[in-house]
């Protein structure tokens, strides 16, 4: 058998292979041996696997990346980087691409690579018997394909043949995802709630991640950017470390921060090659780390996008002029006519939260435009509702854009014109970036097609932009922003809401 070293790359990594937990993610920076280290994982189980009535030890895993390119160029670049197929056996490229190693006397692993090109694709786990899995990449994968792998793994070898798996297990790794991602919300401990109400804790399940790569801890500094000089130096040698640290400060070269923050520091976000539509908004300075409080004492603004996802922003306006963006309310699966958005999701949610608030609903002016089903417009919904609708000045793209670029681009007194509370996720996405003019695919140029993608964040992005445009109106004095008279609104009985 030949000799493999490996050393983990750090604390963190270390830490994830000593775990016994049934699910493990390893989360870091690029460079930082995530996918080595899950590599090994698989490999250090394989060698710890009892051997069934023949002798023979035996065991197989799963290896699963998004695509199938990434899944070659990728995934399996790195396995046969430390697993050549010269020393352990040939790849078998038919579909699916399988490796079976020979791991010393009697001892054979086999690794099988499947791509989750499609959402359909996770029917291929749900035929596979396997020891154990490893989701590559994780952030670029569905939540269902961690569901159906943990019902797969523990099924190869068979009890039968003398010994089952080795302490079956699912691991992933991957890039920091967005704050709202699956993977965070696991991270955080966000767990499931069944009918009753009682919370289903996640016992065997960890979750490590590994510090930013311009970090005085930073993992794996001894293998990165090194050459046969560096290589001769022991390990953790001052000289040998500053290499690798040089891996990640030309990285930052040329690199956006928000790119920087997420591939070099390991903080969560959201990066694209298309262009967004507010570059202007900065999370830092605009998204409040705590949830918002509203002031009875100020009319509440609900601002509607409508159609079959309706989407309803819900601020306020300080005396100061500051936009004050409290709470969300949309739909995340599926359609709804708004009748039915209000009666499901809004309302319950006012009356839990802002009982008494007067309530005043901005909206797109087609919604007076009757419905072709039953002659109702949206705007006459919101009155029966007893929403108090109001049509904002326009519906056109470039002022409802300039509007919400106005609140991103002013202070007033000294902070924001505008700040999302810690409760508003979708549309914190849409303004990191999620909402974006998508690029066109074209030779020699970047060029970007005129009108945002329609997607999740969309609607409730535009739904902010009918509330800018009430408070400031594109082509007036770049320091005009509409102020409501406080004096004149009172709260409301709880009448309804």
């Amino acid at each position: 058998m030949a000799t493999i070293q490996y050393a983990p790359a750090g604390p963190m990594a270390a830490s994830f292979h000593a775990s016994d937990a049934f699910v493990r993610g390893l989360l870091g920076p690029i460079g930082s041996g995530k996918s080595v280290a899950c590599a090994m994982d698989l490999v250090s189980h394989a060698l710890k696997q009892p051997p069934g009535n023949d002798g023979w030890s035996r065991s197989r895993a799963i290896i699963v990346r998004n695509t199938f390119p990434e899944l070659k160029s990728t995934t399996i670049k790195t396995w046969l980087d430390w697993f050549p197929e010269e020393t352990f056996g040939k790849v078998k490229w038919d579909s699916p691409i399988t490796h079976k190693l020979l791991l010393g006397n009697r001892c054979e692993f086999e690794a099988v690579f499947l791509a989750i090109d499609r959402p359909g694709d996770v029917d291929k786990l749900l035929s596979l018997e396997t020891s154990w899995i490893w989701l590559n990449e994780v952030k670029t994968l569905p939540k269902s394909v961690l569901d159906a792998a943990t019902g797969r793994v523990g099924r190869y070898p068979s009890p039968k043949t003398g010994e089952g798996a080795f302490h079956p297990c699912v691991i992933m790794d991957t890039n920091p995802p967005d704050d709202d991602h699956w993977y965070a919300n696991l991270e955080r401990g966000e767990t499931f709630v069944d009918d009753e109400g009682i919370e289903i804790p996640m016992d065997g399940w960890e979750f490590f991640r590994q510090p930013s790569g311009l970090s005085d801890d930073a993992e794996n500094l001894n293998w990165l950017n090194q050459d046969r000089e560096s290589l001769s130096l022991p390990i953790n040698h001052p000289d040998r470390l500053a290499k690798g640290r040089q891996y990640y400060t030309r990285l930052l070269a040329g690199k956006s921060k928000n790119w920087a923050s997420i591939y070099v520091e390991a903080k969560n976000g959201a990066t694209t090659s298309d262009r967004p539509v507010f570059p202007e908004y900065n999370d830092t300075i605009h998204a409040s780390k705590t949830p918002l409080n509203a002031n009875p004492k100020l009319p509440l603004y609900l601002a509607f996008d409508f159609g079959l996802t309706p989407a309803c922003a819900i601020f306020q306006v300080a005396p100061s002029g500051q936009l004050r963006v409290l709470d969300e309310v949309l739909i995340t699966e599926g359609t709804s006519g708004l009748k039915q958005f209000i009666d499901n999701k809004l309302k319950p949610f006012l009356i839990s939260k802002y009982q008494g608030y007067k309530i005043i609903s901005l909206h797109d002016p087609a919604g007076v435009q009757r419905s072709q089903a039953n002659e109702v417009t949206c705007r006459q919904i919101l009155r029966q509702e007893g929403l108090n609708p109001s049509a904002v000045s326009t519906n056109l793209f470039g002022p409802r854009r300039e509007a919400v670029a106005f609140f991103l681009t002013r202070l007033i007194d000294g902070k924001p014109a505008m700040i999302l509370s810690s409760t508003v996720k979708i549309l914190r996405r849409a303004l990191n970036g999620d909402y974006k003019y998508r690029r066109v695919n074209v030779p020699g140029e970047e060029r970007f097609r005129d009108e945002p993608d329609k997607n999740m964040s969309s609607h409730i992005a535009e739904a902010f932009g009918y509330g800018c445009i009430h408070f400031h109106n594109p082509g007036r004095s770049d320091n005009h922003i509409k102020i409501p008279r406080t004096s004149a609104y009172k709260p409301t009985s709880s009448a309804g809401y």
